[in-house]
């Protein structure tokens, strides 16, 4: 951001209890500038529906700490933590595109490459040797391929998949689900140095925000949305990682799954992403093809390959599963417009990924 006084009142913004991403975003459309939407009072706000009363109060009470915050900004920036937001030229376009980016991002070290694929690898924490091993396999042939790394720093598969890529020479980015000067966990020190000269650690808590509960689902939003495919390497059949692969399904990304036994727990969760559609995952060679790989060096994130599908009808595939669902069901889940969305069930009925049950009633085709 060029103003560096609108920087200061966004970053006091984000300190308020009561706003979030989207109410953030509303107000500056609204008002056009952080600095105006400080200046206004609370009880305006909630005159024009922004805020309840007790919002309105929150909000009033918070501006007598924006000196204390503006000296925060300050102090964090000479430690090496950079406070980016959408309107700097180097926020991810990626992010850009799903509901909900972040208006702030902490960072350390550097921000993904919008023009370089980006592939999340994510599963358990308390994952077999064999996925580790294979997290760790695929990350580092990836990397090598020149696709960056996305993962959430946790034990286990995340941790794998970072590492893989640092073996690679490789960029990976963690996204932490807690302050950006917190490492959690403890064990991935380590892991946390390295990443921050070889890729970057970034998060849209506030520095010193413990990692609670309720903070890693929304995290997960952003390691899909930073990624083009995702890769779920083991996962329970309820788990934090199909929480991130339904949210990339939602951003039209492409999901692939290492199969496993079906008398494994842990395959339990990849199995039913592949029921369900998703790539298979048998070795970074599916990857790669999806993004058209050449004489070993990628030439683009494309929209569409041979074994994947076209955005639009990505979008409308992911709102579908086995249970057949109503025209106007799918049009309501998938956001596209009549003539988009019959043109992409049109388009998957011919390839046989999708049948037609009844009239205007369908579903996936296993």
């Amino acid at each position: 951001m060029d103003n560096h006084e609108e920087l200061e009142y966004l970053y006091w913004l984000c300190h308020v209890p009561v706003l979030g991403a989207v109410k953030i975003k509303k107000l500056y459309d609204h008002m056009g500038s952080y600095k105006r939407i400080y200046n206004i009072e609370g009880k305006e706000l909630a005159q024009s529906g922004f805020f309840n009363q007790a919002e309105a109060s929150f909000f009033d009470e918070y501006k007598q700490r924006f000196h204390t915050y503006r000296k925060e900004l300050e102090g964090m920036q000479n430690k090496g933590i950079r406070f980016v937001t959408p309107h700097d030229e180097e926020y991810p376009k990626r992010l850009l595109a799903i509901h909900g980016f972040p208006m702030w991002i902490f960072l350390k070290g550097k921000l993904p490459e919008d023009e370089r694929p980006a592939a999340a690898v994510i599963g358990a924490r308390n994952c077999t040797n064999y996925g580790k091993q294979m997290a760790a396999y695929l990350a580092r042939e990836l990397s090598g391929a020149g696709v960056q790394i996305i993962s959430g720093l946790a034990c286990g598969i995340d941790g794998a998949g970072h590492q893989g890529a640092l073996e690679a020479g490789g960029d990976t980015y963690g996204v932490l689900g807690c302050g950006i000067n917190i490492c959690y966990p403890r064990e991935n020190y380590g892991l946390y140095e390295r990443m921050t000269g070889q890729g970057g650690i970034l998060t849209e808590f506030m520095p010193g925000e413990a990692p609670r509960p309720c903070n890693f689902p929304m995290r997960n939003r952003i390691i899909s949305g930073l990624s083009d495919v995702i890769l779920v390497i083991e996962a329970r059949e309820k788990s934090g990682s199909l929480i991130t692969a339904n949210l990339g399904l939602e951003q039209g990304k492409e999901i692939f799954a290492l199969p496993g036994r079906v008398t494994d727990p842990l395959s339990a969760g990849c199995n039913r992403l592949i029921s369900d559609g998703a790539g298979v995952l048998l070795s970074p060679d599916a990857v790669l093809e999806y993004f058209e790989l050449r004489n070993g060096k990628i030439l683009r994130v494309h929209e569409k390959s041979e074994n994947g599908l076209a955005k639009k009808e990505k979008m409308v595939y992911s709102c579908l599963d086995l249970q057949p669902k109503n025209l106007e069901e799918i049009i309501a889940l998938s956001g596209l417009s009549v003539n988009d969305c019959m043109s992409a069930l049109l388009e998957l009925e011919l390839n046989g990924r999708i049948v037609q049950t009844s009239h205007q009633y369908y579903g996936k085709k296993l």
